[in-house]
Order: C-alpha cells, then structure tokens, then sequence
C-alpha cells in the first residue's frame, strides 16, 4: 500500500495547544499545506497568518494525506478519531497516515491503530520531548513506533519537527518509550529540587549552585534549561504537575504490568500528588522546588541573576 503518494502531502493537524501551534506552524514554515482543528477554534485562528486552514471538525482533515494529532489524554484521543466528527468516522475519506505525538495509554493507542487500521489508514505513534521553548530551538526530540514502512513514507514530516526522530519499533513501544523519559523527567525534577534546596539552607545561593552543577559531569541540557525557573522562581508552565502526576501514573501501570519494581518513582509519585494536593496545579513542575522548600521550612525569594538556559539564551 502507497501511504503517501507525494512528496508535498497535504497535512492535517489536529490539536493547536502549547506545543501543537508551535510544531504545526514549522509543517507551515517549511511551505506545506496544512489544515488545523482545535476544539477551541480561536486558539488556532493566528496559524492562518501562515497559511494554514482551520476546519471545525476533526472529519474534515479525513481526506488529507498524512493528520497529526496533538491532545492532552487518552479519552481526548478516542474523540478526535474514531469519536463522534472524529477524522475516522468520514464515510468517503480516510487518511493515508495518523501520526499521534500525545502521551497516552498503550491501550487506546492500540484501539485507534486498530480503527485506523480499518481504514486503510498507517498508524504511527511519535510522542516527542520537549516544550514550546525547546521547539523553537529547534531541539525537539522523537520516538516513534508501528510500520517501518509507513514510518519511512513520513520520515521527512517528522524529521521538520525537531533535531532527531528515532525509530524505536512495532505497535505501542514509543509510548512506554515516552512514559518511561516522563517518569525519569519527574524523578529527576524532584531530585534537582532536593539538592538545590539542602544547598540554599546551607548558605549557598541556588545560582551559584546551579552554575557548579551544570558545568559539572551531572550538568545536561534539561538541568540548565530548568535553572532559569529555580533561580527566578518563574514557573510559567511547560508542563505541570497535574500532567506529570498522569504519566507517573501510566507508567507505574506499565510497570505492574511488565513486573518492575521502581521503588524510586513510585515515592516520586507521592511527591507529586503532594505538589498537586498543595494547589500548584496550574503551574510549571518546576515548582516542585517549592514544595520541598516547604517541607525544608523555608520560603523561596527569587533571584534577581543572569542564568544561562542552556538553549542560546539568558534569562
């Protein structure tokens, strides 16, 4: 089967939240044509500055070559395709190829292959890492999983989205790929948050500990890119902990089910419900060193330093 007949298919982007009006405007920015739905349609208006189409149905895109969609969980993912006006529910069109970057469950992720599948529609799950921030340099990463074949046909798209795309094997595995980077994501968020505060109550500023650290053997990207947030305490959010507290969950799931223990992730877990059920819901997760500082008797004051994101830019 010809996935993809061209090599300028029509695209179809279903999604235009924090991170799917970024990655859709680079589809536009790279000159395709692309046609976006969001369930609030206003926040997808601006997309047409660039080109793009905003349709009011997720079954209108039923006939481009290749639709990504973009959605907060699992039942959202359900809706946009096989629910009521879901791209696989047109009767006279079906895409060539979904590519579903959300996180979600294994389950529902085998569910609409299966729908898609019924189709004659390639199914590829591609969640990806990264933020809007981290889009925009350009430094987005992505693990994908289902046919090699439709993989191949969509390779190009994807490689438009961000620095690399790994191809991680058949059905369901870039799921638990991304569940299992999240879960490490928020151990090593809290961890970060535990040593920055131990440091601050033993008389060290959190920016001159950063510095040492991120020019340390421990320094990588992701603890420069969240030193900014700690040192100003500006937790504008990427990711919040609501959204955390659900990939812990998946994949403390995956992990009974697989038989893992992860003693580490699962106290980690606790530590985020306590973030949670301490009202910072709306914030970035970052602000987890906030709970800890709590915990520790303390009451963070930002700092008003220069720091280095690690992305190109000081804040």
């Amino acid at each position: 089967m010809t996935y993809v007949a061209t090599d300028r298919p029509r695209i179809g982007w279903i999604g235009a939240g924090r991170m799917g009006y970024r990655l859709a405007s680079r589809l536009l920015d790279a000159g395709h044509d692309v046609a976006v739905y969001n369930r609030t349609r206003a926040k997808a208006e601006p997309l047409t500055e660039k080109g793009a189409t905003v349709v009011d149905r997720p079954e209108e895109l039923a006939g481009r070559d290749v639709v990504f969609t973009m959605v907060a969980t699992s039942p959202d993912l359900e809706s946009v395709t096989t629910g009521p006006g879901g791209v696989l529910t047109a009767s006279d069109a079906s895409p060539g190829v979904l590519v579903d970057s959300s996180t979600v469950s294994t389950q529902v992720s085998a569910l609409v292959r299966a729908a898609a599948a019924k189709h004659g529609t390639g199914f590829l799950a591609a969640p990806v890492s990264g933020n809007p921030k981290v889009i925009e340099a350009g430094e987005l990463t992505v693990a994908v999983s289902g046919p090699r074949e439709v993989f191949d046909a969509v390779q190009p798209l994807l490689s438009l989205l961000g620095r690399a795309v790994t191809y991680v094997g058949a059905d369901e595995v870039a799921r638990l790929v991304k569940i299992a980077h999240n879960v490490f994501l928020g151990v090593v968020t809290q961890s970060l948050a535990e040593i920055t505060v131990l440091a601050e109550k033993g008389g060290v500023t959190r920016s001159a500990f950063l510095e040492f650290l991120n020019n340390s053997v421990m320094g990588s990207v992701f603890t420069r890119y969240k030193s900014p947030a700690l040192v100003h305490l500006d937790f504008t959010p990427t990711f919040t902990n609501v959204l955390l507290r659900k990939d812990f969950d998946l994949g403390l799931a995956a992990a009974r089910e697989l038989e893992v223990p992860m003693p580490v992730a699962s106290a980690t877990a606790q530590l985020v419900q306590a973030a949670v059920g301490a009202g910072l819901t709306t914030e970035d997760f970052a602000s987890l060193v906030l709970e800890q500082a709590r915990n520790s008797g303390m009451t963070l004051e930002p700092e008003n330093v220069a720091v280095d994101d690690g992305l190109g830019g000081r804040s």
